[in-house]
């Protein structure tokens, strides 16, 4: 499974639709954010993306959770959200 990385700059729409991708393809996908604007658009795009499986009659749940990232040798904090089918 691979991460969908987010940015406080990314297009929320357009991360909806790779999250909606991934979950129909691999049944489940992941999203991960550093820093509350990233935060803030990541969890704009799962709620989007909610809708799109949601006409699908795909339900999903989310659980968020914290992990270290290594960034230019430096160890980062990130915020994990795994998106799946309940």
């Amino acid at each position: 499974m691979s991460i969908i990385k987010v940015s406080a700059r990314s297009r929320t729409a357009s991360v909806a639709g790779a999250i909606a991708g991934v979950v129909r393809e691999s049944g489940r996908a992941e999203v991960q954010a550093i820093g509350a604007g990233a935060v803030n658009q990541a969890v704009k795009a799962i709620a989007i993306a909610t809708g799109y499986l949601a006409e699908e009659d795909v339900f999903v749940v989310c659980v968020p959770a914290f992990t270290e990232v290594l960034i230019d040798d430096q160890e980062r904090t990130a915020i994990k959200i795994l998106v799946e089918p309940r």
